[in-house]
């Protein structure tokens, strides 16, 4: 009998184990699925934080390159006005302007004009491309610091008479990325095109300025982001998301790394106990065969098996419920409901993991606005008091940039459609003259970049238009059109009124910033035609570029 009584206890155990045994390995398989995509989702998120930062001090060149005395290379004016600029926008430390050969115009810090820097890449790059361009770890012949230098042509209409760089402090860069924080044995490395290291989280002095390890080479080109599973330099196994500078508009490598020994603490704590509880369960069994019998063995034991069958069947909330009671097999029963909220804990906090990833997105796309919200305060404080006429009209320009922003996070970054963004960008110009702006055209999904770019010629246009063009006045109107044909978008403004319009004598800024709103990527093309009843513009340019399609 009391063999029997062992046997029946001893079967009564094997779906627990069994149960444990199928838990563990299916835990452990979503952990090790959890950790790669945290371990990507965190090199997305700090390439995103790492773009946005980039933006920010591409937007103030851009600011810096529309100050006039800086657009004419006046040397006092433009040395007075950057170093304004310069003072205002902390991630910088430095803001100069060079001619097309390379030699220094001016720049905040006052140096004497002709230093030559035509041996910069950076420079080389921006005259080649003729764009924005990202540089690599360079040494700043100014104050001697590392930096990641950016540069921008200066251009007039469609020629470029110079170019305009800065460069972004590594040691800001840096607490930056000690700011954001890191899990428990995890590492942040930021890398240029050529994979020297330019911040590090963390042990940062050790290893800026050099080169990543060979074994993180080939991600540094790799087609594609991805994550791998490898021996850090430092001994550590982690699990690596990568972001490779092959992406489009990738300018850097990321990397983030997770410790596996330490992402799989909890699991192996979870399985040591879950040993242990079997052991003892299974030690309690053989006791309670002995000296108790059928009434105080298979009747709990019974209970677990059910309680295990109705959670693995879908009902989350079972639990044994046997603290207190039928001696030994009553732990065994507390260690199962034990297990099992361990288990509910673990979802649990999943789905909060999920809802912290969705709030930090939330959080870099506030701190974009915020940059947009300093670009504002330099220009107040550069020529606001002087000029509030071009102060107005530049605050306008930023905050039909704000207004592309706001589109894009109600879609969660992914896309924005171009009648709301029309819709935004004319709000300032609307008031009673609504029913003179008609639109017509298809629902059309732009990309962020598209998105950010149209606000700002559809702002443009519908300035000058309240200001000299067919909505001076009560007698014109205005039809926006546009269509989507093998993935262009062609935009057509057409402004008619019953009086006439001369065509303007040169080109002004509002001109030359429509013509170069668009990255080069867009292949955007524009062309104005000034008729004697309004001004007619046309647009055209790529709706998605190839690597936004596959992102």
């Amino acid at each position: 009998m009391r063999r029997r009584l062992v046997a029946v206890a001893a079967t009564a155990l094997l779906p627990a184990i069994g149960m444990l045994t199928y838990n563990e390995l299916l835990g452990r398989q979503q952990r090790d699925r959890e950790i790669h995509q945290q371990a990507l989702q965190a090199a997305r998120q700090a390439a995103s934080e790492v773009n946005r930062i980039i933006e920010g001090v591409h937007s103030v060149l851009i600011a810096a390159a529309a100050i006039p005395a800086v657009f004419d290379m006046d040397r006092a004016g433009c040395t007075s006005a950057l170093k304004r600029v310069s003072s205002q926008v902390p991630p910088i430390r430095s803001i100069l302007v060079f001619d097309l050969d390379g030699k220094l115009v001016c720049d905040s810090f006052g140096m004497p004009a002709g230093m030559d820097f035509s041996e910069r890449s950076y420079i080389r790059d921006a005259l080649a491309v003729n764009d924005f361009v990202v540089g690599e770890y360079t040494i700043s012949k100014l104050s001697e610091g590392p930096i990641l230098p950016v540069a921008m042509p200066l251009r007039n209409g469609t020629e470029v008479k110079g170019i305009i760089a800065t460069g972004i402090r590594l040691e800001w860069l840096d607490q930056r990325i000690r700011e954001r924080g890191i899990t428990p044995g995890g590492v942040v490395t930021i890398a240029d095109r050529n994979g020297i290291i330019i911040a590090r989280n963390p042990e940062s002095q050790r290893f800026v300025g050099n080169s990543i390890a060979e074994a993180f080479k080939p991600y540094l080109t790799a087609p594609r982001a991805g994550t791998t599973e490898m021996r850090s330099p430092d001994g550590t196994l982690r699990i690596v998301g990568y972001e490779p500078v092959s992406l489009p508009n990738s300018p850097l490598y990321i990397g983030a790394g997770i410790s596996k020994e330490k992402a799989f603490a909890d699991i192996n704590r979870t399985t040591l106990a879950g040993v242990a509880f079997i052991l003892l369960g299974a030690l309690i069994a053989v006791i309670s065969a002995v000296f108790v019998g059928n009434r105080f063995i298979l009747r709990p034991i019974d209970h677990i098996v059910d309680v295990l069958q109705r959670w693995r069947g879908g009902d989350v909330a079972a639990r044994t419920n046997m603290g207190g009671r039928y001696g030994e097999l009553g732990l065994v029963g507390a260690s199962v409901d034990h297990l099992l909220d361990e288990l509910d804990e673990r979802r649990r906090q999943t789905e909060k993991m999920v809802e912290a990833r969705k709030l930090m997105g939330r959080e870099l796309a506030h701190r974009v606005k915020n940059t947009l919200s300093i670009v504002q305060a330099i220009a107040r404080q550069t020529f606001g008091r002087q000029n509030p006429e071009e102060f107005k009209s530049f605050s306008q320009r930023i905050g039909a940039f704000a207004g592309g922003y706001d589109i894009l996070l109600a879609d969660d970054w992914e896309s924005g459609d171009l009648r709301e963004v029309i819709d935004r960008a004319l709000l300032p110009h609307l008031d009673a003259l609504d029913q003179r702006i008609s639109l017509d055209g298809p629902s059309c999904h732009l990309s962020p970049p598209a998105v950010l770019s149209l606000s700002m010629i559809i702002h443009e246009l519908a300035t000058n238009a309240t200001k000299y063009g067919a909505l001076s006045d009560g007698t014109g109107s205005v039809r926006i059109e546009w269509a989507v044909s093998d993935g262009k978008v062609k935009l057509t403004w057409n402004e008619n009124s019953d009086r006439s319009f001369e065509v303007p004598s040169r080109e002004g800024f509002g001109s030359r910033l429509i013509r170069s709103a668009f990255p080069a990527e867009f292949e955007a093309e524009t062309h104005f035609s000034y008729e004697a009843d309004g001004l007619k513009f046309s647009l055209s340019f790529i709706g998605r570029t190839t690597g936004e399609a596959e992102a």
